[in-house]
């Protein structure tokens, strides 16, 4: 079996041995598929809009706040345009209000950045955007538990409306994680509100998002939520109109639907994972921990596999410098740290009260450097037998590729097939990666 001996540089080991690569094969992970057609999403929302429990809450010359969050959804831009259009049908007057708690560095200006590089703008999907950090106190749950929301939303609009992903929390289990009652509460809620519930801890998450959410359902003029759920493969997999009287029950139905379509690692006893790029329109985290089995404050975390050691290489372009989740790693390198906008990403842990998302992993010079090191430490005492696998991000798992002591577990699979022949790992002349997955 051929392989590749890296050389450790400038970075001393007890052993000084240099660390074998072994060569690694393209996999396709096949999961269940169903993604919606983008061409069909205008009519699906429209067909959405034409249920009697959707149309009869809008009449004409009502002001719609519509908000959005920072998530980085599949064809968000398009199913917001299409909400767009479908309150304009009915004679609304919708506005865009960015509802991502203190996401954007915490400032209007850093909210209304964060959708454009959604394609939401006011050209883009037809509609103003009322971008504000001030918040109105709307009153207390859980007798000391205080709920913030937008004032804008609250004292300028006559309905408003949540265009939400229902998805996996990144920090917690319960029977309502991430979807339209997380962004009333802390969407909506701006960096005050955000801030402000975090200081309570993740634990109690399950049982304060609901309760928040209700308040809220009742003391404003919230409508409905818009549904997205995805499937394993970033697609689209449904579009919901969901309206206020069936929150929560809704929407812990369609959670259960989107953990059956998460994506995940088919293979267990990962050795090394190799992530090409995390950033905050891939997960909160970014990158999901139900998929790597760790969070920051946990080293296991949901029904993840155990992953020994996590090299981070690179941040997605969207996610803009804020590197949070990079502390779930162990190993990072220099050219990802140079890349890191601290404020905004300092802004976000501090806020979210996870400082663990904002640490710093062991950071080498190279992708190359950083790999070895994370196979010499990977706890096994001959190096070919650590297990690597190397994924884009967590949100592309169909693509991987795993070292080639792990090719006929995966061949056996009877969801996975190998994609190609063993290839040598390719680093350009700076020790980092040659080629994308």
């Amino acid at each position: 079996m051929k392989g590749m001996y890296v050389n450790l540089g400038r970075v001393s080991y007890a052993s000084e041995e240099d660390v074998r690569l072994p060569c690694m094969v393209p996999v396709v992970q096949q999961f269940a598929s169903g993604g919606i057609d983008p061409d069909r999403i205008e009519r699906i929302v429209g067909d959405e809009f034409n249920k009697d429990s959707i149309r009869g809450k809008i009449r004409p010359g009502m002001r719609i706040a519509v908000g959005v969050g920072s998530r980085g959804i599949e064809n968000i831009a398009r199913i917001v345009k299409a909400v767009v259009a479908e309150l304009r049908k009915l004679g609304a007057e919708p506005f865009i209000v960015p509802a991502m708690g203190s996401h954007g560095g915490g400032t209007a200006e850093g909210q209304v950045s964060v959708l454009a590089g959604y394609g939401i703008t006011e050209p883009g999907v037809g509609a103003p955007i009322a971008a504000s950090m001030d918040t109105v106190r709307l009153g207390n749950v859980l007798g000391e538990v205080e709920v913030h929301f937008d004032r804008f939303s609250y004292e300028q609009a006559d309905g408003i409306i949540a265009v939400a992903r229902i998805k996996p929390h990144t920090d917690f289990k319960a029977s309502i994680e991430s979807g339209i009652m997380k962004m009333l509460g802390i969407g909506f809620g701006k960096q005050k509100g955000a801030a402000y519930l975090h200081r309570f801890g993740m634990d109690r998450f399950g049982m304060l998002l609901p309760e928040v959410g209700k308040l809220i359902i009742e003391r404003t003029p919230f409508l409905f939520g818009v549904a997205v759920v995805e499937n394993a493969y970033h697609q689209t997999a449904l579009l919901e109109a969901v309206p206020r009287e069936m929150l929560p029950g809704r929407e812990e139905e369609l959670l259960t639907e989107a953990k059956r379509l998460m994506p995940r690692f088919l293979l267990d006893e990962i050795d090394v994972l190799v992530v090409d790029e995390i950033g905050k329109n891939i997960s909160g985290s970014g990158m999901d921990p139900n998929v790597i089995g760790r969070s920051g404050a946990n080293r296991s975390f949901g029904d993840g596999p155990s992953i020994n050691k996590i090299v981070v290489r690179g941040l997605t372009p969207e996610t803009k410098g804020s590197a949070v989740g990079i502390g779930i790693a162990d190993f990072t390198t220099s050219q990802v740290v140079e890349q890191i906008d601290f404020a905004t990403m300092y802004t976000n842990v501090l806020t979210a009260m996870d400082l663990s998302g904002g640490k710093l992993p062991i950071i080498l010079s190279s992708d190359r450097e950083a790999i070895a090191a994370a196979v010499y430490t990977a706890g096994k005492r001959d190096p070919g037998q650590v297990r690597i696998i190397r994924i884009r991000n967590t949100l592309a798992m169909q693509d991987i590729l795993v070292s080639e002591n792990m090719a006929c577990e995966a061949e056996a699979h009877p969801m996975m097939r190998l994609d190609g022949s063993p290839r040598e790992w390719r680093f350009d002349a700076s020790g980092n990666i040659a080629d994308r997955l």
